[in-house]
């Protein structure tokens, strides 16, 4: 629309300009031409076709000067309106006392040229500043203005919402990352998550009951710990049949992460590209890396399946082989590494007394 209507002004305007023209012609020429309106609509077409062709022209630079302004980020674009307005003030307290300087009368014309020239250099230097130091003078005006700017052109990337699971919640471990910093932006809550964790807590069932409790809880201190952060998020899929299902449809619909423990929910949000944080897969990921020959502190709590080893486990939930320890179950031990095996159930850590190492 605006392409058009560029080329439509320029063509009447040059058509109107040919129709006009026609009058300042010499007065000999015009006393020759027997229908003076012809030779002005002649004039007009002719004119009209030359504002076409310019009209092409303008429209093409306007586009090309759009396009420099859209790919121009917002701060570039106010600190060079600030460093051309700061520029031409500077120009114009800097040359005022040029115009009271007694220049003769034929000399005149070199004021205005001063004045231009003096107003195109400050200007330019207004520009060049404002390039250099812009973003240390948005700074101080506002110190969490580059921040918005840099996540603005991409640079930056804002904390991603996460969406928490019933699991999740129950599990606690969450509040515990949350504490630490580990874990960033807004956490949501959906209402069907709060629904499900008032159901088991209202449940016949003891186990269901206390974990259900127990993420309210949870829940509650979260919110209390992190008002600006804990989020109720009132909606609900009726159509949808699963909790599941549900929360994977809310992360599609605000692009946001979930955040669980369920191995199978993350299967299937991986399956649909939803992005999932997995607590477990973190816990995994940090646990401590023993190499043969470390000392470990683990208590054996009971018999293994070959004979003479006994079984402990350490505080996350490592399982740690102990030769020699069948005698010991029930007995705090200092053992050395021997090797660790990795498996589908987990990690396993094979060991020996401290005291048989050293013999």
């Amino acid at each position: 629309m605006v392409d058009a209507l560029i080329i439509v002004l320029f063509t009447l305007a040059w058509a109107g300009i040919g129709f006009d023209s026609v009058q300042f012609l010499p007065q000999d020429i015009l006393e020759t031409v027997s229908n003076l309106q012809a030779l002005r609509f002649v004039s007009a077409g002719f004119a009209a076709i030359l504002g076409l062709a310019i009209g092409l022209v303008a429209q093409t630079a306007y586009r090309r000067v759009e396009k420099q302004i859209r790919s121009t980020p917002i701060e570039v674009i106010l600190t060079r309106a600030v460093g051309l307005i700061i520029g031409l003030l500077l120009a114009n307290l800097m040359l005022a006392p040029i115009f009271l300087l007694p220049i003769p009368n034929e000399f005149n014309y070199i004021k205005p040229m001063i004045a231009i020239l003096g107003s195109l250099m400050f200007a330019f230097l207004g520009i060049s500043l404002a390039d250099t130091h812009g973003r240390t003078f948005l700074r101080l005006i506002n110190p969490n203005s580059i921040e918005t700017m840099l996540v603005a052109e991409g640079t930056l990337k804002p904390a991603v919402t996460k969406i928490a699971d019933t699991s999740c919640i129950i599990d606690g471990r969450i509040e515990e990352l949350m504490k630490t910093g580990f874990i960033e932006g807004q956490i949501l809550v959906p209402n069907f998550i709060l629904q499900e964790l008032q159901q088991l807590a209202d449940t016949a069932n003891d186990q269901k009951r206390v974990r259900g409790r127990r993420g309210l809880d949870i829940l509650n201190r979260m919110q209390e710990g992190f008002p600006g952060r804990i989020v109720i998020n009132p909606a609900d899929y009726e159509d949808i049949a699963t909790v599941d299902a549900k929360l994977i449809h809310l992360a599609q619909e605000i692009n946001g992460t979930v955040l669980t423990n369920d191995y199978n929910l993350s299967k299937v949000a991986n399956l649909q590209k939803v992005q999932i944080l997995n607590v477990n897969d973190l816990a995994q990921a940090i646990r401590p890396i023993y190499l043969p020959g470390d000392l470990l502190e683990v208590k054996v709590l009971k018999q293994g399946k070959e004979v003479d080893q006994g079984v402990g486990y350490l505080d996350d939930g490592t399982m740690v082989v102990v030769e020699e320890g069948q005698n010991y179950v029930g007995n705090q031990l200092r053992v050395v590494v021997t090797s660790a095996l990795q498996t589908s159930a987990g990690r396993m850590i094979f060991a020996k007394l401290e005291s048989s190492v050293m013999a």
